[in-house]
């Protein structure tokens, strides 16, 4: 088993806690403090600051310079967004145009993913108001039940309700960028490492703040996506975790785009009852799924 020292070097908990140091000295994710860093090419216009000239007004005695934001502050932003979501970069090229779409179940998820879209609210001030549903894709014969079985009985069973590979998470990343361009706070988790980082930062010794931090930051996320929910070993603390998490945004009404390989009885046993109960909400979408694992083909 990993100490602590080692799973804090982890790159990707160094790519979270990163992430949240820099929230917390962000006064907003549209400030330009971390635009152009150096050696990196600055906006001829506005020579990196976001800012242009406008106009000048007289008051009084004074004449004052008046900017307007710059043509390419919008594409910065969804830069820091793009970049603050965490996509883990084996999906950082993921897109709806490049998911193949050879079978019904194929297309069902995609058609899914794109109506979510399409009915999710228009802006961060409408999720605010509106709230949105959770959506995941679960499996229809859970990695749980099958590894229950003899092993004669569970290869056939994986091969007729093979649930890997099939691009639940290429759709989801898909999703999350359109939403990330649309002006929306996304972080992406992946279950086990996250699980890992986060019981690390509970044993750290500094008054929790670090652990704290770490969840504020998956409480506040416009739109959480979970990859592999309940892929983690169980344990009593982690199943409160799972549920603190779950139910905090389900109270906020923001979104859990998720994904799991175990199906709607095994989940529950993996993340506990309640929090299963809030996360497969019947005013959600949840698609219970199988196919060709892709990976291997």
């Amino acid at each position: 088993m990993e100490s602590l020292k080692d799973t804090m070097q982890t790159d990707r908990f160094q790519q979270i806690l990163k992430f949240m140091q820099e929230q917390a000295s962000m006064p907003s994710m549209s400030s330009s403090n971390e635009t152009n860093k150096p050696g990196e090419d600055k906006c001829p216009k506005c020579n990196g600051t976001e800012f242009v000239f406008s106009h000048y007004e007289e008051k009084g005695n004074r004449k004052y310079e008046i900017h307007k934001p710059c043509d390419c502050r919008e594409v910065n932003s969804w830069k820091r967004r793009f970049k603050n979501a965490l996509i883990p970069e084996e999906f950082v090229h993921a897109k709806f145009d490049n998911y193949v779409r050879e079978t019904d179940m194929q297309q069902r998820m995609f058609s899914m993913i794109k109506g979510y879209l399409e009915s999710f609210p228009v802006d961060r001030e409408a999720l605010k108001k509106e709230g949105a549903q959770n959506i995941g894709f679960i499996a229809t014969i859970g990695e749980q039940r099958i590894r229950s079985l003899p092993p004669n009985e569970r290869l056939e069973l994986k091969n007729r309700h093979n649930n890997f590979g099939i691009g639940k998470t290429h759709l989801q990343i898909a999703l999350s960028k359109q939403l990330i361009k649309k002006g929306f706070n996304v972080l992406v988790v992946s279950d086990v490492s996250f699980m890992d980082e986060m019981m690390a930062a509970k044993r750290m010794d500094d008054n929790s703040e670090t652990y704290y931090g770490l969840l504020n930051n998956v409480l506040s996320a416009d739109v959480l996506v979970w990859d592999d929910v309940g892929k983690a070993k169980w344990t009593e603390a982690r199943e409160g975790l799972y549920y603190h998490i779950i139910d905090e945004r389900y109270k906020r009404k923001l979104p859990i785009i998720f994904n799991s390989n175990e199906d709607r009885a095994t989940i529950a046993e993996r993340i506990g009852y309640a929090g299963a109960s809030r996360l497969l909400d019947k005013n959600g979408e949840v698609l219970e799924t199988e196919g060709i694992d892709w990976r291997l083909k």
